[in-house]
């Protein structure tokens, strides 16, 4: 039996202990949560115990794997604490809002010796699944160039989430598009362009970028462009839009993740995911897969997924594209963090290391 606590009781947390209740061999043990009223919610949601913050939970339940579902940018406390306990760790996407924690998280873990996954749950979409098999198949040929469209309505910033003004279309939205772009061009972002636009979220209440726009070069000779705004009008089809393609020496690939192809019409036409929510019992979906697999892996000894190395080079690049929009010019990963060579088993830093 895989015990499993879950940090954070809000939307995502509840549903992560959906995704995992009734799941073989797989129990979910109680939540750790400081907010009374969504630790009320969660307990009368689930009837699991919540305790006040994750070391109560850690030492009540002792659970085997803990997910992190924390805002972003408080991701490193309890993913340290839970890593150098030696518990295996699901901490969601970005690892880290900044290189120090997360470097932090990435030692914790290799000394711990538990097993990490981070949250890049649309390795588990439909669409991101096909078109890497596309990839790794040969069929394309060689990735040359790769586009990710991923962008929100204006109810995610200012209604959604009550830290958005703590955020950005960068932290929030591009480390899905940076890890999709990695994952289908095979190669490491080496580089940076970025530039964006703000002010009409600041006059909404929210001091954060409006639009942000990156260009990234990888170390193969590919190259990527990366768009997310926090700005579509609420009368969008749906809160996200979501498009990718990659072009390869042979053949190509795109998707439209973001319409699957069912409207729901009322007062507006909307746009409705159906690889979503539950069907009959089952939870279904690309985070809800992404959970089950990350439990049924450590169960079997399977292979995880991106892994914390890998959470690391995405915060890296995203430091980099936040860097650039501050400069309006390019950044190179290896500039940040120049004394980084400390950290050990940082590739991002070997590599520097290595040109130097």
């Amino acid at each position: 039996m895989l015990t499993v606590g879950i940090v954070g009781a809000g939307l995502r947390g509840r549903m992560f202990a959906s995704a995992l209740s009734g799941q073989p061999g797989v129990e979910v043990v109680g939540f750790a949560e400081p907010s009374p009223r969504a630790a009320e919610g969660a307990r009368a949601a689930t009837g699991l115990p919540v305790h006040p913050d994750h070391r109560a939970l850690l030492d009540a339940a002792d659970p085997d794997a803990v997910i992190v579902a924390t805002p972003d940018f408080a991701h490193r406390e309890p993913a340290v604490d839970v890593a150098a306990a030696g518990k295996h760790l699901l901490v969601e996407k970005p690892l880290a809002t900044t290189l120090d924690d997360a470097h932090a998280i990435a030692d914790a873990v290799r000394a711990g010796g538990g097993r990490c996954l981070v949250g890049f749950e649309n390795r588990w979409n439909p669409h991101v699944v096909r078109a890497l098999a596309a990839v790794e198949s040969g069929a394309l040929g060689r990735p040359v160039t790769a586009s990710a469209v991923l962008s929100n309505t204006y109810h995610v910033p200012t209604r959604m989430l009550s830290w958005a003004a703590r955020s950005s279309p960068a932290w929030f939205l591009m480390p899905h598009t940076v890890d999709l772009v990695t994952a289908l061009t095979g190669q490491r972002p080496v580089s940076v362009t970025a530039a964006g636009s703000r002010g009409l979220l600041a006059a909404r209440g929210v001091d954060t970028w409006d639009v942000v726009h990156a260009l990234v070069v990888f170390d193969g000779g590919a190259t990527a462009s990366l768009s997310s705004a926090w700005v579509l009008p609420d009368a969008h089809e749906g809160i996200v839009d979501f498009r990718f393609s990659l072009i390869g020496t042979d053949g190509s690939v795109r998707a439209d993740v973001g319409h699957q192809g069912l409207t729901v019409v009322t007062d507006a036409l909307r746009s409705e995911w159906p690889l979503a929510g539950r069907i009959g019992p089952a939870d279904v979906g690309a985070a809800p897969w992404m959970a089950q697999h990350f439990a049924h892996a450590l169960l079997e000894g399977a292979e995880l997924g991106p892994d914390v190395e890998h959470g690391l080079l995405v915060t890296r690049t995203i430091c980099a594209i936040e860097r650039s929009l501050d400069t309006r010019g390019p950044v190179r990963l290896d500039e940040l963090e120049p004394d980084g060579a400390e950290h050990a088993g940082d590739p991002a830093a070997s590599a520097a290391e290595t040109r130097g």
